[in-house]
């Protein structure tokens, strides 16, 4: 089903968010998705950390071929990259890959090296937050892999909200999912999922702030450990 392609204010996009958020929270995941799809259509995406396929693979249901965006940042493990050329080829999606203005040559010689390690902050915002606004701009619509049981920033994860610093609504069709279901889903569908999950890594993100998690932390434990930040800023 093809969605109209309206143009709708920023006005009309939060009420939107709002009412859906309220009607769809006891939804299925794809269900949420094929609101989506019929809603906005091409107008709507879905992020992918690329850390598994579960979102892009629900998406791909509710609307095929649809887009699906992932920050290349520089830094990724050789098997992030691998799992994103493995989506690409396999799944019913448009794999679209938004990199930084800066290479991390570039950047090291404007910043020093290893910026990641001296202000996260600045360059998640460089590599992450600036890419992903950018790469938006097209949207109304944005899906993510956020679950309400990953940490306790995400615990009031709504399955449909508004997302204000982007003006656009905010899907995260999974935020009712515990890992469990994840890991259910992902058998039944024989889902594409990134090697290092079975490495000892639960939550995977770039290389220079993602370590294995120990027994009894939570899945968001081993990025970027020993500090107080807990977010890209992707998020809020």
């Amino acid at each position: 089903m093809t969605a109209v392609q309206e143009e709708r204010t920023t006005d009309d996009l939060r009420a939107l968010a709002e009412r859906a958020g309220r009607e769809l929270e006891d939804a299925t995941a794809l269900e949420i998705l094929q609101w989506a799809a019929k809603t906005f259509g091409s107008r709507f995406c879905v992020t992918s950390s690329m850390e598994d396929a579960v979102v892009a693979h629900l998406a791909s249901r509710a609307l095929p071929g649809v887009d699906v965006v992932f920050l290349d940042t520089g830094y990724h493990f050789p098997e992030t990259i691998g799992t994103r050329d493995a989506v690409e080829a396999v799944m019913d999606v448009n794999v679209i890959t938004l990199t930084p203005r800066q290479s991390v040559a570039e950047q090291d010689a404007e910043y020093g090296p290893g910026l990641h390690d001296r202000d996260p902050d600045l360059c998640c915002a460089l590599r992450k937050v600036k890419p992903l606004e950018e790469g938006l701009k097209g949207y109304q619509a944005w899906a993510t892999g956020l679950r309400r049981d990953e940490s306790e920033t995400r615990a009031n994860t709504p399955v449909v909200g508004w997302d204000e610093k982007r003006g656009k609504v905010k899907i995260s069709p999974i935020a009712k999912w515990s890992q469990e279901d994840v890991q259910t889903y992902v058998t039944e569908h024989g889902v594409l999922t990134n090697p290092l999950l079975m490495d000892g890594y639960a939550s995977v993100g770039c290389a220079p702030c993602t370590r294995r998690v120990l027994e009894g932390e939570d899945a968001r434990a081993g990025r970027w450990a020993g500090r107080s930040k807990t977010e890209c800023g992707l998020h809020g």
